[in-house]
């Protein structure tokens, strides 16, 4: 690896740039962490950020090198606020961008697929991280944990089809090698765990190691779209029901060597996940 100059980690305090600015910070390097609030990180420089506040943007990127690009929540079209930003930090010296993208979003494609589409043009070193769904979706604040949590039950449109779920500290890891290697892999990098699991498979995990039961209730895309409608907006929840019937067809029925090849470690499994969270970790 190669001394970075300050990385700045956007949405710092979130699944994957809390994990990225940790292993950034651990080997040493110069990390401005930016979150809508500026609040402490250890060993991090930390700075308010908002992708809809462009006041705060320039501030972000004063002595910056480099980027680790987390997209706003929920945002249908996040071009919109992220390529002026992108074209800014290229103005500011910004040499290289590290964007996470998801694995069920092809170059051009919807939402950040068009932000990943640009961004070789405007850097002249970059990576897409498009990793599949997140294992920390059964673990953390997301809707399928507190579904766990409320009521032992995932409920999902996916049918029987299954998933190649990763760990974040797996993406972050490759996140800090696409960011610190001597040569940016200037290429989108689907990432995967090591096998694909069907909910049923995640729900019956899960009921083994911690003894409590969970299972996986089978909906519609209608039925999800319209549960997702109450946790967030109508054209996102219909997108993110999309995404289960894709799953439920096949389209992330897959694995990849990318977190081994690019770490030098296998990726961790779904079991080992829970078995730490039993035992307290994260």
């Amino acid at each position: 690896m190669t001394d970075t100059g300050t990385t700045l980690v956007i949405g710092a305090t979130g699944t994957t740039g809390s994990r990225t600015t940790a292993q950034l910070t651990a080997a040493g390097h110069r990390v401005r962490a930016a979150g809508r609030r500026a609040a402490p990180v250890a060993g991090a420089e930390p700075v308010t950020f908002d992708w809809y506040d462009p006041a705060t943007h320039a501030a972000a990127l004063d002595g910056i090198d480099r980027v680790y690009l987390v997209p706003p929540v929920g945002d249908v079209e996040p071009d919109a606020v992220m390529l002026p930003f992108l074209r800014l930090a290229r103005a500011a010296g910004v040499r290289r961008a590290v964007l996470l993208s998801s694995s069920a979003v092809p170059e051009g494609g919807p939402a950040v697929g068009t932000v990943h589409q640009a961004l070789p043009g405007l850097f002249e070193q970059w990576a897409v991280l498009r990793p599949s769904w997140f294992m920390q979706n059964f673990t953390g604040t997301h809707a399928h944990a507190a579904s766990i949590r409320a009521d032992g039950v995932i409920a999902s449109a996916t049918g029987s089809g299954r998933v190649g779920f990763v760990d974040a500290g797996d993406i972050a890891a490759v996140a800090v090698r696409a960011l610190t290697d001597a040569q940016a892999p200037d290429t989108d990098l689907v990432l995967t765990g090591p096998e694909a699991l069907g909910y049923d498979d995640i729900a019956a995990i899960i009921t083994e190691v911690t003894g409590r039961t969970v299972t996986h209730r089978r909906l519609s895309y209608e039925q999800m779209r319209d549960r997702l409608t109450a946790q967030v907006p109508a054209e996102f929840a219909a997108l993110l029901a999309g995404m289960d019937r894709a799953i439920a067809g096949g389209a992330e029925d897959r694995t990849t060597d990318t977190v081994h090849r690019l770490t030098g470690r296998p990726p961790r499994s779904f079991r080992a996940l829970i078995k730490e969270e039993v035992r307290g970790g994260s």
